[in-house]
């Protein structure tokens, strides 16, 4: 089964794209971590280099599978590894559409990081309607 919910775009730190200027992660975290990713099944070259961070306030969330995960991966020379997992997630356009994403890493149980091909429809305020298989993501109200 799927859930539908609404989801507003925050701005995040803006360390997935590079947009910060971060010299300890050139071109974006994102990237350093791609090959680490497709090397292990998951290939993200159809999505955009940087997180789309959006709010799902009141509602919350709560992991009930991960189709990938990807225990402490190593990605960057200085950092500890991480452990990332990754989800279905689809934005639903107003006409019905659907386009396919990914949730990457999770932060407050009220936000959630999303990978998405390019949109040039969608800047911080706007709201999406998000869908998710509930057997990958449980979406309640707080």
């Amino acid at each position: 089964m799927t859930k539908r919910f609404k989801a507003t775009i925050i701005q995040g730190h803006r360390v997935a794209s590079g947009l910060n200027g971060n010299p300890a992660f050139p071109g974006g975290t994102l990237r350093m971590q791609a090959p680490f990713f497709k090397a292990r099944g998951l290939d993200l070259v159809p999505y955009y280099p940087g997180t789309l961070n959006v709010s799902i306030a009141p509602c919350r969330y709560r992991v009930v599978h991960a189709p990938w995960t990807f225990p402490l991966v190593k990605w960057h020379p200085v950092d500890p590894a991480e452990t990332f997992s990754f989800f279905h997630v689809w934005r639903v356009l107003p006409d019905g559409g659907r386009v396919a994403g990914k949730p990457k890493h999770f932060q407050p149980d009220d936000m959630l990081e999303l990978l998405f091909p390019k949109m040039d429809d969608v800047a911080y305020g706007t709201e999406l309607t998000l869908e998710v298989d509930d057997g990958e993501i449980e979406i309640r109200e707080a």
